[in-house]
């Protein structure tokens, strides 16, 4: 697949066969984010593989109830727009993903949010050119828990930056429309 064709097929995707993706896969695809940059070379993002649907369920539920406790203590929050499905108990923030990568890393590092956004970028692409989707899931990383953080092992001063689910999906859709680039100015 070329370049143009790859940046087409990478698509948000939320509706996935009822498939397992091989751990193999998911190897190699992990294994292409190492080549993605980081500030100064520090590359600080780790990985966490879930793919047990049970587990993916109950940090679905985890990051719902601190979601709504966050709307209770600010009811104007950017999160007001997914009340209605974060009430709903049959809604899983991982919609039914049969894979869930969590990248994290130390809080320490000042330019891990970059850091871990370019290494999603490649995880994404790198998913797309063998016919996998993915979604970050923006949601999925309100985990707050100790003992859940524990058990799915976030090591103590790190944190989730990019939920990232992965499967073959239903279907992928066409891009939507896009702006020009909006240049405001050439020097």
């Amino acid at each position: 697949m070329d370049f143009k064709t790859l940046l087409m097929n990478r698509r948000s995707i939320r509706d996935f066969q009822d498939r397992e993706v091989p751990l193999l896969i998911v190897q190699e695809i992990l294994q292409d984010t190492c080549l993605a940059p980081t500030a100064s070379n520090r590359q600080p993002c780790r990985f966490i593989i879930i793919r047990d649907r049970g587990v993916m369920k109950r940090l679905s539920d985890e990051s719902r109830c601190n979601l709504l406790a966050d709307l209770t203590g600010n009811p104007d929050a950017p999160m007001k727009m997914y009340e209605a499905a974060l009430r709903d108990d049959a809604f899983n923030v991982f919609y039914n993903a049969p894979c869930l990568i969590y990248i994290i890393g130390s809080q320490e590092v000042p330019s891990l949010e970059v850091d871990c956004a370019l290494t999603a970028a490649y995880l994404m692409f790198s998913a797309a050119s063998r016919g996998l989707g993915t979604c970050w899931i923006g949601l999925g990383a309100h985990i707050r828990g100790h003992e859940i953080l524990r058990e799915i092992g976030v090591p103590e001063g790190c944190r989730i930056v990019a939920p990232i689910i992965l499967g073959y999906p239903t279907a992928v859709p066409p891009a939507s429309e896009r702006h020009t680039p909006d240049i405001v100015r050439v020097i």
